[in-house]
């Protein structure tokens, strides 16, 4: 006995591209499930129970999942330390042990640096381009090719868009005053950082508000103001400052590669499906509520500031200097490079052309 799913192409098609996944990999016909079988998917989250807009975009998904096949799929979500630590879920997916998570590419720079450019870079994709680049540019691609040697198969499980430049305890005037500062901040932003003598570390999401208040960081970036206004941040550091190193950071819906491979194709498109909604959802839920914290924030006293333009002028070289070295050591670091740099280069010709003139003409 067969029931019929029923996907329209265009609502398919339209989602596959917001996802990142290819339009191949969507039916655009009708999807069969078949009566009668059960899989269970365990997916193990870097974030806390209940965690805001990620959190909650990995629990909306595991119920689309279920709807859509008749509980015949079930996705059971396991926030950060209840099954796995939330920086062990690379290794326990690619090890077999869960069978898929929800995080962070540049997380997990230091197997292999190019996953810190899936992730995004400093001033590098915005939101929009990272879709193209993984979409049409071969980006995808790569993605899938290199984490195969890890036992493991990616799809874009989000984007949080731009974020902020992190929370300071005191106001940053010169590059003299990022001298010997502790700072969270992960991946090639980190690396960027410490060119310009930022300590960088990098703490799990539940332990930096502690780590700051403590005096055991002097400094944290995390996303933008609908996360950082529940982290409460604003109580032990005032200076906010706007961002450069994570313009459009991607968030991964990531499977063990073997069980992946291990499942009828017709479920494998409803998981691409709604994956392609966490994906583009995600976005939009990220400027409704960042537009909303940001008020709330202001009323606290909180101080936005810019970086100084010697700041941003040093981190542009440091930027060079960072991607120079890496290219050097690292093969799938300069493939994925050479895949990101000439679409780089089209793109931010156009954006600036039409989005940031637009921008300006708004607020002028």
């Amino acid at each position: 006995m067969k029931r019929r799913l029923f996907l329209s192409a265009g609502a398919v098609a339209a989602a596959s591209f917001l996802a990142g996944c290819k339009r191949e990999d969507v039916a655009s016909k009708n999807i069969s499930i078949n009566r009668g079988r059960k899989f269970e998917i365990r997916l193990c989250t870097s974030w806390p129970a209940n965690f805001p807009i990620m959190g909650e975009g990995v629990e909306r998904f595991a119920k689309r999942v279920a709807k859509a096949t008749d509980s015949e799929v079930v996705v059971k979500v396991f926030p950060k330390n209840v099954l796995v630590p939330a920086l062990q879920v690379f290794d326990a997916c690619s090890m077999g042990q869960i069978e898929a998570f929800h995080s962070g590419p540049y997380y997990w720079k230091g197997k292999n640096a190019s996953f810190a450019l899936f992730g995004g870079f400093p001033f590098g994709f915005t939101s929009n381009e990272m879709g193209a680049w993984l979409q049409f540019e071969g980006g995808l691609d790569l993605w899938r090719e290199i984490y195969a040697k890890y036992g493991l198969y990616p799809l874009a499980g989000g984007n949080t868009d731009i974020q902020m430049g992190g929370w300071f305890r005191k106001e940053i005037k010169s590059l003299e005053d990022l001298k010997g500062l502790k700072m969270r901040i992960p991946g090639l932003g980190g690396e960027v950082m410490a060119k310009l003598g930022v300590n960088p570390v990098n703490i799990p999401a539940g332990e930096i508000y502690t780590a700051l208040e403590r005096g055991v960081i002097d400094a944290t970036e995390w996303v933008g103001p609908a996360l950082d206004i529940k982290m409460g941040f604003y109580k032990v550091a005032k200076y906010y400052y706007s961002g450069f190193h994570e313009p459009g950071s991607v968030l991964e819906l990531t499977f063990n590669l073997k069980f992946w491979r291990s499942l009828p194709e017709d479920i494998k498109r409803v998981i691409q499906a709604e994956a392609s909604t966490l994906n583009s959802s995600m976005v939009y839920d990220f400027q409704a509520k960042n537009a909303e914290a940001l008020e709330k924030l202001s009323s606290f006293g909180v101080v936005l500031k810019r970086w100084p333009e010697e700041i941003v002028a040093q981190a542009k070289k440091a930027l060079e200097e960072v991607v120079s070295e890496q290219c050097k050591k690292s093969e799938d670091f300069k493939r994925v490079w050479k895949s990101i740099e000439p679409f780089w280069q089209k793109t931010k010709r156009w954006s600036s052309l039409g989005l940031e003139n637009y921008l300006r003409m708004r607020e002028s």
